[in-house]
């Protein structure tokens, strides 16, 4: 076994500093320099618009009659639901810390800065509305909270910054977008026009230094990246179904939420691929194709019927088109 010398400890300015001096040594192409520049303005927007939550909310609480008023029936499953986001809101407020703490580029850690402020207000001013509501949650379902957990123990900044900026970030954005058009109680329709501006800026950060990040990874970074994704959305899926009776008593379909959350989730990773200059990869083409197919098996459409066969028919088939479509675009690639 080869010798080598004891590592300095870190005192007395000996040893590795937790100062990231490098930050303004990274070489950048021109590429680079321009997605940094999207990232520090991501900072600026977010001081520019941030929201004051306890008047926000008190305002749109009295533009709306003075009180909550909903049925007992859906103010159980808001309660339920918005259980969730609030925790959730939690978990992005230190995971956005922890972003910012581990991200080396300036520009980087000032978006990921910008988003702490942003979660911890999101955090604080759900309370506040469940409070309001009379539903004060203690604690979420085990699916959740494990999709939550995924990407808080990650070491990984890479599938930290994929995990939440493109998976539970664009989650967060598809079930705001179909609560407000099912209008299920207005102070909540209202507050969540704030929430989903900032979260569209948070998605911003994942878009914009993912690339660099990915162009740095090694081979088994990447698969291991992928792999965590997967279970991410397994656990999502399943998630979403134990969930079914709650979007379901305020008018919301849960394979429409798989359909809107699939379609913002393929289109930022799209975005992501463009950054990057290359197309899809394989296992991008097939980890899409393995969703749709799961969701074809756990929210089969009308159509499809409720009976297990049908359904493995109809998920085989999702796969096969999706595995066509991966090989015409590799083989054009």
């Amino acid at each position: 076994m080869p010798l080598s010398w004891p590592r300095l400890p870190r005192i007395a300015g000996y040893g590795r500093s937790e100062i990231p001096f490098e930050m303004f040594d990274l070489p950048r192409a021109a590429s680079e320099a321009k997605r940094a520049h999207k990232l520090a303005n991501i900072y600026h927007r977010g001081q520019e618009l941030a929201w004051g939550g306890r008047e926000i909310l008190s305002d749109l609480i009295e533009k709306h009659g003075g009180a909550i008023e909903i049925e007992p029936e859906k103010r159980a499953a808001i309660g339920r639901l918005f259980a969730i986001i609030m925790w959730g809101e939690l978990a992005a407020w230190r995971i956005s810390a922890q972003l910012a703490d581990h991200l080396v580029p300036l520009e980087a850690k000032m978006a990921a800065t910008s988003q702490a402020h942003d979660e911890a207000r999101h955090f604080y001013v759900m309370y506040d509305y469940l409070t309001q509501l009379g539903t004060i949650p203690r604690t979420i379902d085990r699916s959740s909270r494990a999709v939550l957990d995924l990407v808080l123990r990650t070491d990984s900044m890479l599938e930290k910054l994929t995990g939440m900026q493109l998976m539970v970030e664009t989650l967060a954005l598809t079930i705001f977008q179909l609560v407000r058009e099912a209008e299920v109680e207005p102070v909540l329709c209202d507050l969540l026009r704030y929430y989903e501006r900032d979260e569209a800026r948070h998605v911003g950060l994942g878009i914009q230094h993912l690339p660099e990040m990915m162009r740095r990874a090694s081979k088994w970074e990447a698969a291991r990246a992928v792999w965590f994704q997967m279970k991410i959305v397994g656990w999502t899926l399943r998630g979403l179904k134990e969930l079914e009776p709650d979007f379901n008593a305020l008018g919301i379909s849960t394979r429409h939420v798989i359909e809107i959350g699939r379609n913002k989730m393929f289109t930022a990773t799209e975005m992501l691929w463009q950054g990057m200059g290359t197309g899809r990869p394989m296992s991008r083409q097939k980890l899409e194709a393995a969703i749709d197919a799961l969701s074809e098996v756990m929210f089969p459409r009308d159509e499809v019927g409720s009976g297990w066969l049908p359904r493995l028919v109809a998920a085989r088939r999702v796969w096969r088109a999706g595995g066509l479509e991966a090989r015409m675009v590799d083989l054009a690639g």
